[in-house]
């Protein structure tokens, strides 16, 4: 099962606990795939830098290392148009529209009113593990 993750949820899963880590853990031993653009990936490191300054416990470099290598990164092509209210959120929907990918998990309430565009769902993470991920983190 391929996911996009909005970089709330990727650096989530990484400092605290809870459904992102949930997610994290699921793709680490290779239950999803992680797909992301080299836009996502950017904030990835730019956000998930901001915070390991402030919190240097966090294990932020191994899993964007990891990242890079079992990651899916694709080339994702512009929206049409502006879709989110949050026009830096629109990446996410390019990403799954470019790669085929039908779930984005969020948090974000811009990109969560956009759910069913185009057919990609916006779940939030407890939505998505709930739903998608069994008791023992696999898919449901």
């Amino acid at each position: 099962m391929q996911v996009v993750l909005d970089t709330n949820v990727f650096v989530s899963g990484i400092f605290y606990s809870g459904p992102p880590y949930e997610i994290l853990n699921a793709w680490r031993r290779g239950t999803l795939d992680l797909v992301v653009s080299l836009d996502i990936l950017t904030e990835y490191h730019r956000v998930g830098g901001e915070l390991a300054r402030r919190f240097p416990g966090g294990a932020l470099r191994p899993v964007l290392d990891l990242l890079a290598v079992r990651g899916r990164i694709v080339h994702a092509f512009p929206l049409p148009e502006r879709v989110c209210t949050d026009p830096d959120d629109d990446k996410f929907l390019a990403c799954a529209l470019s790669s085929g990918t039908k779930i984005v998990v969020s948090g974000d309430k811009s990109l969560r009113r956009v759910s069913g565009y185009l057919g990609i769902r916006v779940l939030s993470p407890r939505e998505f593990v709930d739903a998608r991920l069994g008791k023992e983190g696999q898919p449901a």
